[in-house]
């Protein structure tokens, strides 16, 4: 014991195991020899140490030292069953409902279920990035687009400073990583990144900045053309005294996670949420008490499908430590979480999970111990049992440009649920370049508008209601302008959200979203007239279906006199089936000539 107290590690070792050969069933140089062992960082022969001290006195209270090491330790190294048993005892020491029979309870809960975890493993084979990705001795948290075609991800460098980094890839070919810009990365350390669908919002952690307002905070950046703009610091609603990090950016750009120890949390480390007003600031932000737990909650990420979580917490009952979880937003709140299970959970701490648009695949980082700590990026594919899980998106993705110049347009795109009137996405196409992606949801009828001053807007319709898995789209959009160089005036549009009954004329009520839009066009272009004109397919009487098609056409109008558009600047027209698109001979092209028009007199 003075040898010990003096710190002479070595010196006490050698005393204590003296002691143990003079009297093998001295309990008490067990455990002090397991203490020093614990001190001199040599777990193995610390365990050995109190397993002896255990077996020798398993129902002594002196013996809660080693349970305490034993639990802990075996938990860390996975071996549920083993561990289970020396828990079990060590929950008898103490009343159930006290702090410490509370602790011991829950590590139990912990190693039951892993020892359940890994008897129903699923099926999940990682494959590491190419090296060609791989380029530093850490590379983790990595973000891509809904195309899959940009990776974002944080390195260390050998010097100790963390920077972004990102890669393209084409066709199955990573290029090499390159700095994500000069303007974003310093001396000082960035991280955890989080991206928009589009790849042109990018949210992310620098730490001790000047123009920081705590240890850590989030800032934003965007991409015009090729160039990331100087990064801004979200400001004192995110932002506080404290420390935020591990953003997750909705598809759109206009929902933000991130983790806080903010005051009014659960636990010290919480996932927040804040929503972006129409004025173009940050609401504030609002703690997520359904997830969270009174310990640490980190890395949220929310699916492109803007409902589907995956975070990590260890507070929850996992494999030990930080295990990844899952749940859905629903109208009454946030679903129960859901663990991912083994082998995406081990015993050791998991980072942060991706999951693809599709609901297909995820990425995630990977610590190697060796000689080095080195970290790497893997891939894999998800399992059904989480992906039927997940509700998977489709994207849409071209050029929004002038149909005459070919001009690219800073377009805004809107994608509106038609059973809610409910914008479900809004995004702005590149200036620069015209280059737009924008999520659609599986399991719904939408209408597409795309809107720029000075055009006639355009209006697409999807309908996912039959449909489960993401495809993803390639749409350019020409926009016709309203004040046309050509003689005949602009082309027609068509407006693909116009519904009616077969063989009727009255409109069905999800046709309201598109009716609303094409009023305000008129109630923002005062001196525009318009031309509603209606068509049909070739089946049926020809002069019954010239008949419907006025009066489709005349509903149409007779709702915009309804809204206050003065009836001389609309105008009805039907032409039956004289004017079709396409050649009538699918059920998809009749479906295409069964339309209304619209266009400027």
């Amino acid at each position: 014991m003075q040898a010990f107290a003096q710190r002479q590690a070595v010196e006490t070792i050698n005393l204590l195991n003296q002691a143990i050969e003079r009297d093998t069933g001295y309990t008490e140089a067990h455990l002090k020899l397991g203490q020093v062992y614990e001190f001199t960082r040599q777990p193995e022969q610390a365990l050995e140490a109190y397993q002896r001290a255990i077996r020798q006195q398993p129902d002594k209270p002196s013996s809660g030292l080693a349970y305490q090491f034993v639990g802990v330790y075996l938990l860390k190294r996975g071996q549920y069953s083993q561990v289970i048993p020396y828990l079990e005892r060590f929950s008898k020491f103490f009343a159930p409902h006290s702090a410490q029979g509370k602790r011991v309870e829950r590590l139990l809960q912990t190693a039951r279920f892993g020892q359940q975890a890994i008897q129903n493993p699923l099926s999940v084979k990682p494959q590491p990035l190419p090296a060609a990705v791989q380029a530093y001795p850490s590379q983790y948290f990595p973000v891509l687009t809904a195309d899959e075609q940009t990776i974002v991800f944080t390195v260390l460098k050998p010097e100790g400073d963390e920077d972004l980094m990102t890669a393209t890839r084409q066709a199955e070919a990573w290029s090499a990583p390159v700095s994500l810009a000069a303007n974003i990365n310093t001396v000082r350390n960035e991280g955890t990144p989080s991206l928009s669908a589009d790849g042109r919002t990018l949210v992310f952690t620098a730490c001790n900045e000047r123009n920081g307002l705590g240890s850590c905070d989030l800032y934003i950046t965007k991409k015009t053309g090729n160039a990331w703009s100087d990064p801004q610091n979200l400001g004192a609603v995110i932002n506080t005294s404290g420390w935020e990090s591990q953003p997750a950016l909705s598809a759109d750009g206009r929902r933000l996670y991130f983790v806080s120890d903010r005051p009014g949390g659960v636990g010290r480390r919480d996932i927040w949420c804040s929503d972006l007003g129409d004025d173009g600031e940050w609401k504030k932000p609002y703690n997520l008490k359904t997830i969270n737990t009174p310990f640490d909650e980190a890395s949220p990420f929310i699916h492109a499908n803007g409902r589907t979580m995956f975070f990590a917490s260890d507070g929850l009952v996992g494999m030990g430590g930080y295990d990844l979880f899952m749940a859905d937003s629903t109208a009454n709140g946030w679903s129960n979480p859901q663990n991912l299970g083994y082998p995406i959970n081990t015993a050791d701490d998991q980072a942060a999970l991706f999951v693809t648009a599709n609901g297909t695949r995820a990425y995630y980082s990977h610590e190697e111990a060796g000689d080095k700590q080195r970290s790497k990026l893997y891939v894999f594919d998800l399992p059904e049992s989480i992906r039927e899980k997940i509700k998977p998106v489709s994207y849409v993705k071209g050029i929004i440009a002038d149909a005459k110049s070919k001009k690219p347009l800073n377009a805004t795109i809107e994608l509106i649920d038609l059973a809610t009137n409910q914008v479900v996405t809004r995004v702005k196409s590149d200036s620069e370049t015209g280059q737009y992606t924008a999520v659609l949801p599986s399991g719904g009828e939408y209408a597409l508008y795309v809107q720029v001053p000075g055009y006639l807007f355009k209006s697409l319709s999807f309908d996912f209601t039959q449909k489960r898995e993401g495809e993803a789209l390639a749409l350019s959009v020409p926009l016709e302008p309203i004040v046309s160089t050509d003689k005949g005036g602009p082309k027609s549009e068509t407006l693909n959200n116009i519904f009616f009954e077969t063989g009727r004329f009255d409109l069905a009520e999800k046709s309201r979203t598109e009716l609303e839009r094409l009023v305000q066009f008129l109630q923002q272009n005062p001196k525009v007239q318009v031309e509603i004109a209606g068509h049909t397919d070739d089946r049926g009487d020809a002069a019954a279906n010239l008949e419907l098609s006025k009066k489709r056409a005349q509903a149409v109008v007779n709702y915009l006199a309804k809204a206050g558009i003065p009836a001389t600047r609309i105008r009805s027209a039907g032409y039956g089936e004289t004017k079709p698109l396409v050649a009538n001979d699918t059920d998809e092209n009749r479906r295409l000539n069964r339309r209304i028009d619209w266009r400027i007199l």
